[in-house]
Parts: C-alpha cells; structure tokens; sequence
C-alpha cells in the first residue's frame, strides 16, 4: 500500500502521467504571456492612480502561477528528477513574481520614475518554459542527443 495513495488517487494520476509535462508546458507559455498582459494592466494602472492603491495583481496571471506550482507538484510523483528540478523552477517563478509585484508598488509609490519591466520573473519563466519544453518535446532532439551523449 502506498502512503500517498489516500492523498492523490494515483490510478487516476497514473492515466495522466504521460500528459502533464505538456500541461506543464502550456501553463509556462500561457504564464509568459499574462505576464506581459499584467504588466501592460500595471503601467494603464500606475498612469491611472496617484498612489500604489491602483495597482493590483491580475486574476489570470496569477491563476497560472498557481497551477504552474501545483501541476510540477504532480509531475514530481511520476517523475521524480524531473519533477523536482520543475518544482524547484515553478517555486521560483512563484516567488520571483511576488517580489517583482511588490517592487512595482514601491514604484508606483515614488512616482520619480516610471515603472519597470519585470526582468526577473520573466527570466525565471524563461527557465521553467526552455525546462518545461525540454521535458515534453524531447523526443524531437532525441537523436541528436543520444549520438553526442
């Protein structure tokens, strides 16, 4: 009997298993574009408002995040190297767009410059997407890796 088998029914994971490094790359992609949306919503907001009250975080962007990190979660259970190296980027990106979010209020509250574009959270997206898409789409390079390596 597994321990985990009363927490995530793993026959019902198992059906999805060959399914979710795809999932996981779409919510990457789909991530990487909310987050130039929300950064567009933040600058029509910073222009809107004269205090950082205007500014919030956008539904969609963060919706994706969260499933980002619970779906590498999941991931984690059938592949377990993989996983954790998904994992370890999704919390990241998790935690790069929070820290970025809150420097767009510091700087909406300066009002001395204008606000920034979110290097950081979108490098850390970078990361999970070029991961997420190694996972997934690695039968295309296949060939060529197992020559070289």
């Amino acid at each position: 009997m597994h321990p985990l088998q009363f927490i995530i029914p793993l026959d019902a994971l198992a059906a999805v298993a060959p399914i979710l490094a795809y999932i996981t790359l779409g919510l990457a992609l789909l991530n990487l574009l909310t987050r130039i949306v929300q950064h567009r919503f933040h600058l029509k907001q910073a222009k809107a408002s004269d205090d950082d009250e205007g500014l919030n975080r956008w539904l969609p962007h963060t919706a994706t995040t969260v499933g980002l990190v619970l779906v590498s979660f999941l991931y984690m259970i059938p592949h377990p190297h993989g996983g954790m190296v998904m994992s370890v980027l999704a919390l990241g990106v998790l935690f790069a767009d929070f820290f970025e979010y809150e420097s767009r209020l510091v700087e909406a509250r300066s009002k001395s410059k204008q606000l920034s574009r979110p290097i950081a959270a979108v490098g850390a997206s970078a990361f999970m997407l070029l991961y997420a898409a190694y996972q997934s789409v690695f039968f295309v390079i296949e060939p060529v890796w197992n020559s070289i390596v």
